[in-house]
């Protein structure tokens, strides 16, 4: 599997990705907010980047990419302590970012971070 053009992605953010990822994000919080739906609203959370502009996680394009993740005890003390709070506060500036011209690189940045910041998954690998 192989990561798909810039144009095709661009033309996907343009058409899907810009408002499609606000939803997702939304949605994956209010899972969040509930204990027996989280595990769908991390994963959801972990495929951001994905819903916004079809970036594939290393680990699909390369399957040793997937063993530099910490463990899941790890993850879920920091998602609990810190990830589910400031993974909102970053959302959130990424998605008042994403409407200015200037702010949009930035914003891109942010979301592509979305992963790591709410549970220390690493979407590059």
């Amino acid at each position: 599997m192989t990561q798909r053009s810039l144009l095709v992605r661009a033309l996907w953010f343009l058409v899907v990705g810009w408002w499609a990822t606000p939803v997702v994000v939304n949605v994956a919080w209010a899972l969040n907010a509930t204990i027996l739906l989280l595990p769908l609203g991390i994963k959801l959370i972990n495929l951001v980047p994905t819903v916004l502009t079809l970036k594939e996680p290393r680990s699909r394009l390369d399957p040793d990419a997937a063993t530099g993740q910490r463990s899941l005890l790890v993850r879920a003390v920091y998602f609990v302590l810190v990830g589910w709070w400031l993974s909102w506060l970053w959302a959130n500036l990424a998605a008042l970012l994403a409407v200015t011209i200037v702010g949009l690189p930035v914003a891109l940045w942010m979301f592509n971070r979305l992963p790591y910041v709410t549970s220390l998954y690493r979407f590059d690998g």
